[in-house]
């Protein structure tokens, strides 16, 4: 046979000109017109490309189409019409027989075009035979032929394909591939998360993305043959109502996906949260009642993607069900409750009748559910959605029955089934306690919390409930089961949890005070009793006064302890407290919740309790630790006049460096100050186990604004300050310890240490001026940074003269940038103020730096006017 000349893909044929100006022109209505009608448009653009191609083939004549047919099949989301703006274009060159040498030419000719114009184009060319045998091995080729369509060529062999793919393959075990499909989507949600609730969804593998509905396609398309989406209502798999609304909350994420696309350039579908605030701004979003577009739009899709969810696990239960009374040959649980019955496993009511006669059995399904641990049919769940009206009235959510029934559910011991989460999202929640429409969905636009506030409420309820049962696995509170064993009044505790972010429905701050005003009005016209009324509306008040007092205080200062106590008064309180908490930080995140915050939350409420129940702060046993210490290291000395410098030297040492330094640390520190002798400082640079990070520890002769000379040199030489301790002993020598990034140049780390101490030398010598050095370093980084941010979220100097009798404390809430511990430490200096201890802490994706202070004089600084010259002097640093 003649070699056939490989064509010149650089010229730009009529097809390719074609598909372009059809291309552009499509990408035009891309916010005018319906996401389906939009995807099915770009679709057939690719298909006409395609046919026009092949009809204008240069090699395709030269085949031999008919002794060998072949023809061009679309696959995957091309193949269902569903091609948004970057999706790959999957595309088979199918024949019947054997694939032929001159095939490659063919593929040059078709493909090469759309990958000069940047688009991804997926291809395979195979035989009949191969396209079985690979779906057979590969799961990823069967779903891909499931959702093959014909384009253009010989149109039998398409047929002939998809008979002999359910004849050899489908018809032979379909549950086997059930099943295989189903798990393979179980691991892609445990790999990429719950879409319906994360801070940065997958539009497509994560659960409530788009591969949920492309695994009900494939099932219904193995289990009934089904030919298109339609089917899935035609075959009862959904409802008319269901399928509607998912055709609605797919649209939306189809258009989610094309203005990502759209604005990126390429394909991408995990929504990151740099990207969210441009693409509300793509699609107009509007802001309401203070909400800003951002988060508007991002409840409006986590709200669709919980839908898909829901959709999803409803249509594989169900095939569960069927196969297991296929099995049994009966039903598999069965109520008690009059106007109620299983239908498969799934709840429902007896008729619409039923509820009309009685509407209590619209809280009675819900505590079935959650006694037979059994979810709801599609039927039942419609049904509620449609006589949510009944439950509005305040006969009904106010009556003795209902709030016994809803309690009951609210207590139910966790399990892998929550019945929490389908009274959201039937919208009995939001008609039980109406306040609950304010929050559903309400996104939170910041990088700690990780779920609407809704779900965030019921994620904490269902953390308390797992933190109170002992299991031994690690994944709890270790003091959680024994304190909720002590608590009279677990009902106030539950309903706290519930409510504790119910005052976020409206934007403005002071969500906690808010909140425990609505939360004691809607209590009492539950009619809840007085005394646990009081007690949640006090939770609700309270829930981020432990966590934030461990975070942002010295808990290592006993006036802390009381300052807690002083606020909580009660220690079945503070037990209730610090539950809620607990849960309430695990709901939030690993920002707000990991093996610091729970040590410090811990420390803080075991300290906080002595103090209620004996009377007594934590000094004899912190006196105790300190002279065991003190002998350690005594013993340990290598001569006696060792041991007498030592001794002398631990005089010095503050209670608090005794107290809170590791036994193992204090010889090094010792060491240190032995070589410091007239030097201005002296420090030791260790490496952490895995390497990634570096601990300085300096000792040095204590100066007014030696912290703020450290942070700038090390801000000047690109170390990034994780967390820091700063002590000052009695004889004037700080001993500071500085938690840092490893330096990013590793090769030549021991330069950048020693450039860094001449800085450091220079500094305190007055030698260099940092802040000219810092700011011709940045440029204009921070103020167009800061600037854009704090539009958003706004920065603070909060100053509290209460809580320590000793210092002034000073909380700087700001956005974060290289050199801004510098700044803030420097403005401080400049107030004539010393720092004494100060901590790293976290809000929101805003950090908290914390300063206990005193003036040069060793006093607090308490006067208005001191107070108004701080705010000014860090202000003006953050603007």
């Amino acid at each position: 046979m003649a070699t056939i000349p490989l064509p010149d893909t650089k010229a730009v044929n009529e097809p390719t000109r074609a598909f372009q100006a059809r291309r552009a022109q499509l990408l035009e209505t891309v916010k005018t017109v319906d996401a389906r009608e939009f995807l099915e448009s770009l679709a057939a653009a690719v298909d006409e490309y395609f046919r026009s191609s092949f009809a204008q083939s240069a090699v395709g004549p030269q085949m031999g189409i008919m002794t060998n047919p072949y023809a061009l099949i679309a696959l995957g989301g091309y193949g269902r019409g569903e091609q948004c703006v970057y999706s790959d274009i999957d595309l088979l060159f199918l024949f019947e027989n054997k694939v032929p040498a001159e095939a490659e030419a063919l593929v040059q000719e078709i493909i090469y075009p759309l990958w000069d114009m940047g688009l991804e184009v997926g291809h395979a060319t195979r035989s009949i035979k191969e396209c079985i045998q690979l779906a057979r091995q590969d799961l990823e080729v069967l779903t891909a032929l499931l959702d093959g369509r014909f384009i253009c060529g010989m149109s039998p062999l398409f047929h002939r394909l998809m008979e002999r793919l359910r004849h050899k393959l489908i018809s032979v075990n379909p549950s086997k591939l059930i099943t295989a499909l189903v798990e393979s989507n179980q691991r892609r949600h445990e790999r990429f998360g719950d879409s319906a609730y994360l801070l940065e969804p997958n539009l497509k593998e994560g659960q409530g993305g788009l591969r949920d509905y492309h695994t009900m396609l494939w099932v219904a398309r193995i289990q009934s043959d089904a030919k298109s989406s339609r089917d899935l209502e035609y075959y009862g798999y959904l409802s008319n109502d269901e399928y509607t609304e998912l055709q609605r909350s797919l649209s939306f994420v189809w258009s989610v996906r094309n203005q990502l696309h759209l604005f990126m350039g390429r394909k991408l579908d995990q929504l990151h949260l740099e990207h969210q605030t441009r693409l509300a701004e793509v699609m107009n979003v509007a802001p309401v009642n203070g909400h800003l577009p951002v988060e508007m739009l991002m409840g409006d899709l986590h709200g669709h993607m919980e839908f898909i969810k829901q959709c999803y696990r409803m249509f594989i239960y169900e095939l569960d069900q069927r196969k297991r009374l296929k099995r049994k040959n009966k039903a598999l649980k069965d109520t008690l409750v009059p106007g109620l019955k299983f239908n498969r496993g799934l709840l429902n009511f007896v008729s619409p009748e039923a509820i009309l006669k009685n509407p209590l059995l619209l809280i009675y399904i819900f505590v079935e559910s959650a006694v037979h641990k059994a979810p709801l049919s599609a039927e039942a769940r419609r049904l509620i959605k449609e006589f949510g009206h009944m439950v509005d009235e305040p006969g009904f959510r106010h009556s003795p029955e209902v709030v016994e029934a809803f309690e009951r559910v609210l207590a139910r011991p966790v399990s892998g089934f929550n019945v929490l989460n389908d009274m959201l999202e039937t919208g009995f929640l939001a008609h039980f306690i109406p306040e609950f429409k304010g929050v559903t969905n309400r996104i939170q636009f910041d990088q700690y919390h990780l779920y609407p506030v809704a779900r965030h409420l019921l994620l904490s309820v269902r953390h308390l409930k797992h933190i109170v049962t002992a299991r031994g696995d690690g994944s709890g509170d270790p003091l959680g089961p024994k304190i909720y064993q002590e608590i009279r009044h677990k009902k106030a505790l539950l309903w706290a949890t519930l409510l504790h972010d119910i005052g976020k429905a409206e934007a403005a701050g002071g969500h906690s005070e808010r909140g425990a005003e609505m939360a004691a009005r809607m209590l009492t016209e539950r009619g809840i009793a007085e005394s646990d009324v009081e007690t949640a509306a006090f939770l609700v008040r309270e829930h981020l006064t432990l966590f934030e007092t461990a975070t942002r205080r010295d808990i290592n200062d006993e006036e802390t302890a009381l300052y807690v106590a002083r606020r909580i008064v009660k220690p079945e309180r503070l037990k209730m407290l610090y539950l809620l908490s607990v849960a309430d930080a695990m709901a939030t995140g690993p920002k707000a919740w990991n093996d610091w915050t729970a040590s410090l939350m811990r420390s803080l409420f075991l300290r906080t309790l002595n103090v209620m129940e004996k009377g007594e702060l934590v000094s004899k046993k912190a006196l105790r630790i300190i002279a065991e210490k003190k002998e350690r290291i005594l013993v340990a000395s290598r001569s006696a006049q060792e041991r007498e410098d030592n001794l002398r030297l631990m005089e010095f040492m503050s209670p608090r460096y005794l107290l809170h330094t590791p036994s193992q640390e204090i010889p090094q520190h010792i060491e240190l100050f032995g070589r410091l002798g007239e030097h201005p400082f002296v420090w030791r640079i260790d490496k952490s186990a895995d390497g990634k990070t570096r601990t300085i520890t300096l000792c040095a002769k204590d100066r007014p604004g030696l912290l703020s000379r450290v942070a700038g040199v090390l801000t000047l030489n690109s170390i990034n300050i994780l967390d820091f301790r700063i002590f000052t002993w009695r004889n004037n020598v700080a001993l500071d310890i500085f938690d840092v990034q490893a330096p990013p140049d590793l090769i030549f780390e021991d330069e950048r240490w020693q450039r860094a101490e001449r800085h450091l030398l220079a500094a305190l010598n007055d030698e260099l001026d940092l802040s000219s050095e810092l700011a011709s370093k940045q440029g204009g980084f921070r103020t167009l940074q800061a600037k854009e941010m704090t539009k958003k979220r706004p920065q603070k100097v909060i100053i509290d003269n209460e809580t320590s009798s000793f210092f002034t404390i000073i909380e700087v809430i700001a956005w974060d940038f290289p050199g801004l511990l510098y700044r803030i430490t420097d403005a401080i200096f400049r107030c004539r103020l010393d720092i004494w201890v100060a901590k790293i802490a976290n809000q929101v994706d805003q950090v908290v730096d914390v300063f206990y202070v005193r003036s040069f004089d060793g006093e607090k600084v308490d006067s208005p006017e001191e107070e108004s010259h701080i705010r000014e002097t860090i202000g003006a640093i953050l603007q």
